[in-house]
């Protein structure tokens, strides 16, 4: 899981900083933010102070109408040494009292012209993204037909090669050797590139290729969405594959499965129109057309008709 501080966050939104800048380097642990509506009123029983406090016109118009030894006392309770920021919204005037609070507990406020609803939206995408768990798989990730497809399997098995065949077939590249995966939601799996590696393609006997540089722009990507998994690997001639495609296996990945194809690889075999096929072939069963399950259906009938 990433980490983000609350300077990272004032630089992304670009918010002018307040007060409390001794605590610009305090970590936000969690993507939730709260509007502490409830504590304007002086119910802080279960309140979330790990979290980003958002203040708007209506938290606000209501603290001005307290008593002004109350809104010391509110400011005070909502800036905790928990607290990872205070941001106000609208452009409205931050009050005095948030001011001395957050000098006196080293809490940084900030303000945004955003309305409240909008930068709330911004601010939750950003921080899932940024926290969400993360991995790295060895293989590569292809975008083919609109499908994230993850090529794992042994080192030497081939995976680079495939992959600069699809390009060439017109499919993007994402990553190669290694890519890195993030979870951004629940079944949502999203790979990209490590930087260092961004649009390269090792090839065995050739050596580092750029994939932009080489065929353009819309070769690659920069990050996309894993639905499948497909492990090549040496044909082994003592192995039974599966030859219908009724039974799916599925591979788990941070909190996800995902479906996943073994591919045996042997000379004369063409990886890369496999690897299409089943590309398209997933697509379809999402839309509701299995061919495998269509066959044991006409089958079961032939069978059924003979015994009768």
């Amino acid at each position: 899981m990433g980490q983000v501080t609350t300077k990272q966050v004032m630089e992304m939104f670009e918010l002018d900083l307040i007060s409390g800048e001794e605590g610009i380097g305090r970590h936000i642990p969690i993507s939730d933010i709260s509007r502490p509506g409830l504590e304007m009123a002086g119910y802080f029983t279960h309140y979330p102070a790990n979290r980003v406090q958002l203040l708007g016109k209506t938290e606000l118009s209501f603290f001005s109408m307290l008593l002004p030894e109350e809104r010391l006392d509110r400011m005070m309770k909502l800036c905790t040494d928990d607290t990872p920021a205070i941001i106000v919204s609208h452009g409205v005037p931050v009050p005095e009292e948030l001011v001395i609070a957050s000098s006196n507990r080293h809490v940084p406020v900030m303000t945004t012209p955003m309305s409240t609803t909008r930068f709330s939206s911004l601010l939750t995408n950003f921080l899932e993204s940024q926290l969400a768990p993360t991995t790295a798989v060895h293989g590569v990730l292809v975008d083919i037909y609109g499908v994230g497809v993850l090529l794992t399997g042994k080192s030497g098995v081939g995976k680079s090669e495939t992959a600069l065949e699809l390009v060439k077939k017109g499919h993007r590249l994402v990553a190669d050797d290694c890519v890195e995966i993030h979870q951004e939601g629940e079944n949502t799996l999203v790979g990209h590139s490590p930087k260092l590696i961004e649009h390269l393609l090792e090839i065995r006997g050739v050596g580092i290729i750029d994939i932009m540089t080489l065929f353009g722009a819309s070769a690659i990507r920069t990050f996309k969405r894993i639905s499948l998994v497909i492990d090549l690997e040496i044909w082994d001639q003592d192995k039974t594959y599966d030859r219908l495609g009724l039974e799916e296996e599925k591979m788990k990945i941070i909190d996800t499965d995902l479906t996943k194809l073994t591919i045996p690889v042997r000379p004369g075999r063409n990886l890369s129109v496999i690897i299409e096929v089943a590309a398209m072939n997933y697509r379809l069963k999402r839309m509701g057309i299995n061919a495998a399950e269509e066959f044991s259906k006409r089958l079961n009938d032939v069978i059924a008709q003979d015994t009768n």
